[in-house]
C-alpha cells in the first residue's frame, strides 16, 4: 500500500493563523516525524496520522531554495544548534514564514538520536525587505548554475556582513536592517527562553 502524501500545489496566499503560537515538533536522525504539537498540526493543515511517520520535508515549500537546509544540516551533523529562517507550506498549498530553533537529541553516548524544532514567526517586513530577496536570488542561482554556485554567493554575501548566517538572522530580527554595524548576538534565544539577558561591559 502506497501511504506517501500527494504534494499540494504552492498558493500564493500565506495561511490564516495565530501568530502567538509556537510550533513543535520532534524527528529523528533522518528527519521523519515522530511528534507534531496541536499548533504545527493546525497551521500545517494536516491530520496528525498524516505527519507522523513522514519526512519533516512534507512541508518543505519548493521556493526554498537548497543551500538553506545544506547549512542546516551541516550544522546539526557537526552538533551545532541552529536556527533557520525557512518558508513552509502548508496542505492546502498555502504558506507560513517560521523561524526554527533546532536542538540536537543525544543518547547518553553523545549520539545523536533526533531533533527538535521549535518554530515562531517572523515579522512580515523582515521577509518581504531581506529574506525572500534573498532566498529568490539563490533559488535562481541555484536552478542556473547549481548549489555549488549558490552557497559561493551566500559565503559571500555573509563574509561582506561580517557574520554568520545565524548571526545575520540574529541582527535582522533585532534591528529590521540589513547593515554592516556590530552584530547583535543572542537575540534569537530570547524569543525561546526567559531568562535574564546579561549585558558585559
Amino acid at each position: 500500500m502506497d501511504t506517501r502524501l500527494h504534494r499540494p500545489t504552492p498558493s500564493d496566499r500565506e495561511v490564516d493563523w495565530n501568530k502567538n503560537k509556537v510550533l513543535l515538533s520532534k524527528t529523528d536522525k533522518k528527519g521523519t516525524i515522530l511528534y507534531a504539537n496541536e499548533d504545527f498540526i493546525d497551521v500545517s493543515g494536516y491530520d496528525e496520522f498524516e505527519l507522523v511517520g513522514q519526512p519533516h520535508n512534507i512541508v518543505r515549500h519548493p521556493d526554498m531554495p537548497k543551500v538553506i537546509f545544506k547549512f542546516l544540516w551541516d550544522s546539526i551533523k557537526s552538533s551545532e544548534n541552529i536556527h533557520v529562517i525557512i518558508k513552509n507550506m502548508a496542505k492546502t498549498g498555502r504558506y507560513y514564514w517560521v523561524v526554527t530553533d533546532f536542538k540536537i537529541i543525544a543518547d547518553t553516548d553523545g549520539e545523536i538520536v533526533g531533533y527538535f524544532g521549535t518554530r515562531k514567526s517572523v515579522p512580515n517586513e523582515i521577509i518581504v525587505k531581506f529574506i525572500e530577496p534573498l532566498y529568490k536570488k539563490l533559488l535562481q542561482i541555484e536552478e542556473t548554475s547549481g548549489m555549488h554556485a549558490s552557497e559561493e554567493y551566500l559565503v559571500g554575501f555573509l563574509e561582506e556582513r561580517k557574520k554568520t548566517y545565524m548571526e545575520y538572522i540574529d541582527h535582522l530580527i533585532a534591528t529590521g536592517k540589513d547593515d554592516k554595524n556590530k552584530i547583535s548576538k543572542g537575540l534569537f534565544s530570547g524569543l525561546f527562553e526567559k531568562k535574564n539577558d546579561v549585558k558585559k561591559k
